[in-house]
């Protein structure tokens, strides 16, 4: 938060300077679309930071679902820090609600199946632990948080390290205890992923037959792998791919294509 707040303001706001110190103001913040709510703490993190004095109170919480026009946040306090925290609060607000409602709108998507939706690593730099508490307040589970948490061999693991049954076993290895989750292209890859003991398994790109061969044979073997689905999915496709019986589909999208909600900050004066 202090990163952001200096990055704004610099050596200070020449702008908010124009208005009176003594000047006391009310604010309303409201979304101009329908969206989840997320970002709250951020938002009176911003205003504390700035003056201690600033009162805010929230007539919604994370993962609300919001409705637009409507005010979530009244604020009361001094003009200048009100002012000058307003864009970072805001942009806080902005981005961690639309990852909230794109998580929301996938989960909404499969809604009666058994499938979950996941978030990847493709998060905002700086913004990784906010973007993955963002797609939980839309319903999403948390896939690994960093490269440190979870041991995820790719295609370029694989061939660095030989083979797919080299990989599996050095990572049990060398982390042992640790998930071990393995990215496969095709039902071959697929097959040595399930022999070499994977504990899940993301197919990547995968057909619909063939995810649904693979959930198949999953189960034939009584295998305890879990099944992940990745790549290229859309709103569209989602539930053709969760019905196939996967556990898990995994999104990129929910991080890294958000677009912002719109919020506003509306003033009046007379604190």
């Amino acid at each position: 938060m202090a990163a952001a707040l200096a990055e704004d303001l610099g050596t200070g706001d020449v702008t908010a300077a124009l208005v009176p110190s003594h000047q006391q103001v009310r604010a309303q913040i409201i979304a101009r679309e329908s969206a989840i709510l997320c970002g709250t703490d951020w938002v009176t993190e911003t205003f504390r930071q700035l003056d201690s004095s600033v009162r805010l109170e929230w007539s919604s919480r994370d993962g609300d679902q919001l409705v637009a026009d409507r005010p979530m946040l009244r604020i009361a306090g001094p003009a200048r820090p009100i002012l000058s925290g307003e864009r970072t609060a805001l942009n806080f607000l902005q981005t961690l609600s639309a990852t909230a409602t794109a998580a929301h709108r996938y989960v909404e998507a499969i809604a009666g199946t058994k499938c979950r939706i996941l978030d990847t690593r493709k998060t905002i730099p700086g913004l990784r632990l906010a973007q993955k508490y963002a797609a939980r307040c839309g319903g999403a589970q948390n896939h690994r948080i960093g490269l440190y948490d979870m041991v995820l061999i790719k295609e370029n693991h694989i061939v660095a390290a030989g083979s797919i049954e080299a990989a599996i076993g050095s990572a049990r290895r060398l982390s042992p205890g640790m998930p071990v989750e393995v990215e496969v292209e095709s039902l071959a890859e697929f097959e040595q992923a399930l022999e070499a003991g994977a504990d899940i398994i993301m197919l990547d790109e995968l057909s619909l037959d063939d995810m649904r061969s693979a959930v198949a044979r999953n189960r034939a073997r009584g295998s305890k792998a879990k099944l992940e689905a990745s790549g290229s999915v859309t709103l569209a496709t989602v539930r053709d791919i969760a019905s196939t019986g996967v556990d898990y589909i995994s999104i990129g999208a929910i991080t890294k294509h958000v677009q912002a909600v719109d919020f506003s900050m509306r003033f009046e004066f007379g604190a």
